[in-house]
């Protein structure tokens, strides 16, 4: 199944954009370490919702900039996640053997490969970002920063800890929210800052663009657990159930499916306030919030 279908030609075509610049932005397969460049290839390049690298263009077309200098921040978001991905389905982490409809990156290029993979992608994000000449210092400097905080010990790093604690242990509400805001949604608020950052928001800006991501990472991951419990391996492309299985709190583990589906749509009418007044320039913002939420895949 094809992730991204639910959405509109305009984020189509950005996907098209972000897949270029990605593959672009790898080293080739061939050149040597191959093995290495091969593994990173696999995972960056092997489908995926490209939610993050959408988020850096919509925020930016939002505030008027579609420069190619946008191309640099979609990327580097993208790696990051990629490397996330690789790292929490190792068997230290999550121990998964299915991503994206096909066999996770360990299990194709070994474990070493893939660790070395992982932390490979994480190094040329920042570098993708540090090079652009058509990204001045002080722009740079505050991207870097916000990309660097958006995947360490305040964010995805951070939250990944408190996940692998939380196995086997009952979590409020609150705890959940907290740790997949680190988990998940730093790198999603990331990418949409970056984004804001590469237009020159002003401050309002950048706190309004900022509610809105807050509430769509959030969302992004209430629509995860319930697929989980609602969704086909096969459809969703990674093993259905697992969470359950691993004994990992989860919004329907702690609240339920119903009140999942309430809080979802909670967070939906946040992020799509957040956003008001940018009207109709939002419009790939609001499409983007509305996909998050009631995706299928």
């Amino acid at each position: 199944m094809n992730p991204n279908s639910e959405l509109g030609p305009e984020l189509q075509s950005l996907i098209v954009r972000a897949e270029q610049a990605l593959s672009h932005s790898l080293p080739p397969a061939e050149q040597s370490p191959a093995d290495l460049h091969r593994a990173m290839r696999y995972a960056v390049l092997g489908g995926g919702k490209r939610l993050r690298p959408l988020l850096v263009y919509a925020a930016a077309h939002a505030l008027g900039e579609d420069g190619p200098q946008l191309d640099a921040a979609a990327c580097a978001v993208e790696l990051i996640h990629a490397y996330s991905l690789v790292h929490d389905d190792l068997p230290a982490m999550d121990d998964d053997a299915l991503r994206r409809g096909r066999p996770t990156c360990h299990i194709v290029f070994g474990e070493a490969m893939a660790i070395l993979a992982g932390d490979a992608l994480q190094a040329l994000a920042f570098e993708l970002l540090a090079d652009d000449p058509r990204i001045d210092a002080n722009t740079g400097m505050a991207m870097l920063r916000a990309l660097g905080r958006a995947c360490g010990a305040e964010g995805m790093a951070g939250g990944q800890a408190l996940d692998l604690a939380a196995v086997g242990h009952p979590l409020t509400l609150i705890e959940l929210e907290h740790m997949h805001a680190c988990k998940t949604g730093a790198l999603i608020r990331a990418s949409v800052q970056l984004g804001a950052l590469i237009a020159s928001a002003d401050a309002d800006t950048l706190n309004a663009l900022d509610r809105y991501a807050h509430a769509v990472g959030l969302a992004f991951q209430v629509r995860d657990d319930i697929l989980d419990v609602e969704g086909e391996s096969a459809v969703i492309g990674k093993t259905a159930g697992k969470d359950a299985a691993a004994d990992k709190p989860t919004f329907p583990s702690i609240i339920g499916l119903d009140a999942s589906r309430a809080r979802l749509a909670e967070l939906t009418d946040d992020a799509l306030a957040a956003i008001t007044p940018l009207g109709e320039r939002g419009e790939l913002l609001r499409e983007l919030a509305n996909y998050a939420a009631h995706r299928r895949y």
